[in-house]
């Protein structure tokens, strides 16, 4: 079982005015939420542990699961909002994020609240801003801490300065889960960000030494690249006609996942073991599931049929 933890939320895209009010377009979404849901397209058992809320959107959010066959036995029901990530364009097509998750649903796990881990838990995802905002983020932590001697720690920071500005907090953060998580999957952006005076050649190798058993980096469309102790390799993206990028990132993680799953690599001691063929065939089949996310519109990831 893959059990994914972190947040869920919808996206608000204002659109054009009316007489009386403006037009709203609601997508669900949330790195957590998208991860899980990819995993479940890719048919690798996959569970989603989070709060969500009781109000109309956390409806939503909790039918998109079923839908996808995602085990929603570990989702708590919170009577706090939904959060909303309101995206408005300006004139020159530049993008506006305002943030609305202060008190949200998915902010209220606890370790009072936090369920028990199915027994079969092979693997747990955590990353993005769940990790960061209290009181989950302290929980999740924790989780990580308990779980790593049982099953392997997946984790991708997904920095989100419009949810927390301090990078000393994300920077932080990351640190402490370095030293938990085996397989990290970053991207170049996210480590401009925590590191602007270090190149992803000097960081990773650090991850390593800190803990990580596998480290891949994403750099859109100059491809991609991933280290272990024994090996270092780089790939190229695949060629698209880019609709959008939205949850390409976690396309790409949910597929780093399935192809570790189908060859029997899911522990820290085959990771540190993939050699440098088998990591360019890694990174190739989530480049090519992130590439078919891209050429869709929205966070509409590939399903196993999809890939070689």
């Amino acid at each position: 079982m893959f059990v994914v933890c972190g947040e869920a939320l919808m996206d608000v895209y204002l659109g054009d005015s009316t007489p009386t009010g403006t037009r709203l377009d609601a997508r669900i979404g949330g790195s957590p939420l998208n991860v899980v849901q990819g995993l479940a397209r890719l048919k690798r058992p996959a569970a989603f542990l989070s709060a969500l809320s009781t109000d109309a959107l956390g409806e939503r959010l909790l039918a998109s699961l079923v839908a996808e066959g995602v085990d929603t036995s570990l989702v708590l029901r919170s009577d706090a909002p939904s959060t909303l990530s309101v995206v408005s364009i300006d004139a020159s097509g530049v993008p506006r994020y305002d943030f609305h998750g202060n008190g949200a649903a998915d902010r209220q796990l606890t370790p009072d609240t936090l369920p028990a881990l199915p027994a079969d838990t092979r693997v747990l995802q955590l990353g993005s801003y769940a990790l960061v905002v209290e009181p989950v983020g302290s929980t999740l932590r924790a989780l990580a801490q308990a779980a790593r001697a049982s099953c392997l720690i997946a984790y991708d920071p997904n920095v989100r300065l419009n949810v927390e500005p301090d990078i000393a907090r994300w920077r932080e953060v990351v640190e402490g889960m370095i030293s938990l998580a085996h397989l990290v999957k970053v991207s170049e952006e996210d480590l401009a960000l925590l590191y602007p005076d270090e190149t992803p050649e000097q960081v990773a190798p650090r991850w390593l030494m800190q803990g990580a058993a596998l480290v891949t980096v994403t750099r859109g469309g100059a491809g991609s690249s991933a280290w272990t102790a024994k090996a270092r390799i780089d790939a190229p993206s695949e060629p698209v006609k880019v609709i959008d990028t939205v949850g390409a990132g976690d396309t790409f993680q949910a597929a780093l996942l399935t192809w570790l799953d189908e060859h029997d690599a899911l522990t820290p001691a085959t990771l540190t073991a993939l050699g440098d063929r088998q990591l360019e065939a890694l990174l190739r089949f989530a480049a090519q599931a992130a590439a078919i996310t891209c050429s869709r519109r929205g966070a509409d990831m590939p399903t196993r049929a999809e890939l070689p």
